[in-house]
């Protein structure tokens, strides 16, 4: 099982296939719940069982969802060991921004069902699916053109996209590792405008927000 925190995302779960055992709420009367059990606690009581320093009004205690994975579409975003569950989080908040259903992970990135994640995603993990593969095996068999960044790669402003596509991210620390570089088809790179030169890179989230934003562009 794993947590949900927070009226409003929680009141996003009966709409999914995400089933609610219980939840613990200090404000019951707040939601709407017919055929699911609600327990009145205290605010301490819910700081005790919450993983957010300053916790919202309830925890829905939720089964695990059975894993599946459907067939390539024709844009995802494939993870190759992201470890921070802030970052794996807002990228299921940018795939559902942009229609994105399906990501595919490595098996070394960080659980989807990590309390933290969930809350970065605010409840976008219950409309994009989350998948966990062999990444080597996955990229060599899939019908999608593997790109991924690279500072030498070829500028996303002026990039022709292919009709099929898995966009590649890499750890945050380390990039991607050399048995996923290897299958790249295509290589792009976000130029840098400022003269200040001591950032040296973006955030994976941040990166794949401007990607994701230029790959959709108007008249695309």
């Amino acid at each position: 099982m794993f947590l949900v925190e927070g009226n409003k995302i929680i009141s996003e779960l009966p709409n999914t296939n995400f089933k609610i055992k219980e939840i613990f709420s200090t404000n019951p009367q707040n939601l709407n719940f017919e055929d699911t059990l609600v327990h009145q606690i205290t605010e301490n009581e819910l700081k005790k069982i919450s993983f957010l320093q300053n916790p919202k009004d309830s925890v829905a205690v939720c089964f695990l969802n059975e894993e599946w994975k459907s067939e390539d579409r024709n844009i995802q975003i494939v993870l190759d060991g992201i470890q921070d569950p802030g970052n794996l989080g807002t990228i299921i908040r940018l795939a559902d921004w942009f229609g994105i259903e399906q990501i595919i992970c490595s098996e070394d990135t960080v659980d989807f069902y990590n309390p933290k994640v969930i809350q970065a995603s605010m409840g976008s993990f219950t409309r994009v699916n989350i998948t966990y593969v062999d990444l080597p095996e996955y990229l060599s068999e899939t019908k999608n053109t593997n790109i991924g960044t690279d500072m030498d790669g070829e500028n996303i402003y002026s990039f022709e996209k292919p009709e099929k596509i898995n966009l590649i991210l890499g750890n945050e620390g380390n990039g991607m590792r050399p048995e996923t570089e290897k299958l790249l088809q295509k290589k792009i790179s976000i130029p840098r405008f400022g003269n200040y030169q001591s950032t040296e890179s973006l955030n994976v989230s941040m990166a794949a927000g401007i990607i994701l934003g230029q790959l959709f562009r108007v008249g695309e």
